[in-house]
């Protein structure tokens, strides 16, 4: 095992494009993050009118948006778990980087399949987030189309 400062800083330079890659995924995983916290609370309030009043209570507008929610919490989980896989597999293509020069083992092909993997991950995370800001301009649509909130 023979490390080098020279070696070190080359896998250092090496490893900032998938460091870039890594922030923004954290960055993403906010947003991800924050829209899910919205929906469990507008959920909480729909479910807090069905603990109170009944089932009854609720509306055929009001159930339709309880099931969007459903829906959009279900989208948004799917984009957490594959912007999360993401950056574990660009953690791992950091790791990689440094233990093949550390070790002198070649693993360029293992760190190129990493990246694309985390890159494909990465493309499922925002189809997902798309698929759940079309649920959710739906039920906004839907909203206006009735002239107000579903509830005050």
């Amino acid at each position: 095992m023979n490390l080098h400062l020279g070696n070190i800083g080359q896998i250092i330079q090496l490893a900032i494009a998938p460091v870039f890659l890594l922030t923004g995924v954290g960055t993403n995983l906010t947003v991800l993050t924050n829209r899910l916290a919205r929906i469990i609370d507008r959920s909480r309030v729909l479910e807090e009118i069905v603990g109170q009043q009944g089932a009854e209570s609720l509306t055929p507008i009001m159930r339709i948006e309880l099931d969007e929610l459903y829906q959009r919490s279900h989208l948004i989980n799917r984009a957490i778990t594959l912007s999360s896989t993401c950056a574990l597999l660009v953690c791992l293509v950091i790791a990689a980087l440094f233990l093949g020069d550390a070790l002198d083992i070649h693993l360029d092909k293992i760190i190129a399949a990493l990246f694309v993997a985390a890159v494909f991950a990465l493309i499922g995370s925002f189809i997902f987030f798309l698929r759940e800001i079309f649920v959710a301009t739906k039920t906004l649509r839907r909203q206006r189309e009735h002239g107000a909130r579903f509830l005050p």
